[in-house]
């Protein structure tokens, strides 16, 4: 993830889904990861975004979370919290523009963010 903005946008999309009775992943959170994912099969997008053993980051998101759910969330992950910002530096870019299919020259006119963004709202539209 090389920046919270697409995830920003797929869980905007998961809530419209959602407003409109027409998830096509069963909850809520699986939907996000599916929005995020670029991918129209939910086992795949599972497989490429979701969390596996090898996980070396992982981004917790909630929807509409208490306080006290987000602290039950912290004590599940055996890690340390980091910034926001520090995202990009984290990202392995290579592996994200091949999933995304994303070309050098496209990225020349736009940022990682912007290109992933642009295929999370087009996704249904194509």
């Amino acid at each position: 993830i090389p920046d919270v903005f697409p995830v920003l946008a797929a869980a905007h999309k998961t809530l419209i889904s959602k407003s409109r009775e027409s998830l096509t992943t069963r909850t809520l959170h699986s939907e996000l990861v599916y929005n995020y994912s670029g991918s129209k099969h939910i086992t795949e997008s599972l497989k490429r975004c979701g969390i596996s053993e090898s996980s070396r980051y992982v981004l917790a998101a909630r929807f509409n979370a208490s306080p006290d759910e987000m602290k039950a969330v912290e004590k599940l992950i055996n890690g340390k919290e980091i910034d926001l910002d520090e995202f990009e530096g984290r990202a392995d870019q290579a592996q994200i523009q091949k999933h995304y299919k994303i070309s050098g020259p496209e990225l020349g006119i736009s940022t990682l963010a912007d290109a992933i963004t642009c295929r999370i709202a087009a996704r249904d539209a194509l």
